[in-house]
């Protein structure tokens, strides 16, 4: 690479040495599924400009790691969990996105099951979970990047089987229903939801039955992976509705 100015070649490595440096961030919008509702990890900023203020939870690249990598060490790092449903969101790179200074955010949403994170790191993090519908205002475009995510995970939803990613291991087809309804904000036919769940053949029926609601109880379900991908192999979506 190399630009021709006034005559004279100039090479990548001249470039490199004249350019603006700027930061480049990762900012996790880290969703879970708690009593009925969608929540969002949010802690206050420790650094100045806005220190103090909700903040969704990230930190500069390092120069030694990928951004998918380091965007993992952040949810590590607060939540103790590892393998994880992660996936990139978009680039928010405005001029004048954070008055610290120049720097663009990757920023990444995760799904998290809300009984298998670490509570004591999180606590010891000062960070606190709030329910995606009464949120606090929020620092830089932070805002914007929870409404993308929320967008996001509507439309992956539709054709992948995400909701198992918010549920314990084991779960009902009730409360699978709910987490659906709670992404997508609108009531289901329980009738139709349950026959269009079972369709796809990719959840088990346990013998198990969760007693916590009723005393007849509920059947309790497993997600099977190795019949979703072989779904997927044939070409078949994953439709809720």
């Amino acid at each position: 690479m190399y630009e021709e100015k006034e005559g004279l070649e100039v090479t990548a490595e001249d470039l490199y040495k004249q350019k603006d440096k700027m930061y480049v961030a990762t900012d996790c919008i880290i969703f879970g599924f708690d009593s009925g509702s969608l929540k969002l990890l949010l802690f206050r900023r420790r650094v100045s400009p806005l220190e103090g203020n909700w903040s969704l939870i990230g930190s500069f690249v390092k120069l030694n790691e990928d951004v998918g990598t380091a965007a993992k060490r952040v949810l590590e790092e607060i939540t103790g969990l590892k393998d994880v449903y992660m996936e990139e969101l978009k680039v928010y790179g405005a001029a004048d996105r954070d008055p610290g200074f120049r720097c663009i955010s990757i920023a990444q949403y995760a799904l998290i099951r809300l009984n298998e994170y670490d509570r004591e790191l999180v606590k010891e993090f000062g960070a606190e979970w709030f329910d995606v519908n009464e949120l606090p205002e929020l620092v830089l475009d932070h805002e914007q990047m929870v409404r993308d995510a929320l967008d996001k995970l509507k439309q992956k939803a539709r054709l992948q089987p995400l909701g198992f990613e918010l549920l314990p291991e084991k779960f009902t087809i009730p409360q699978l229903q709910n987490v659906y309804e709670v992404i997508f904000q609108k009531e289901l036919d329980p009738r139709n939801f349950r026959k269009k769940v079972l369709s796809h053949n990719v959840i088990v029926k346990l013998e198990e039955k969760d007693k916590s609601s009723s005393k007849r109880g509920a059947f309790l379900y497993q997600f099977d992976k190795d019949r979703y991908q072989k779904l997927i192999q044939k070409g078949n979506d994953f439709e809720v509705w």
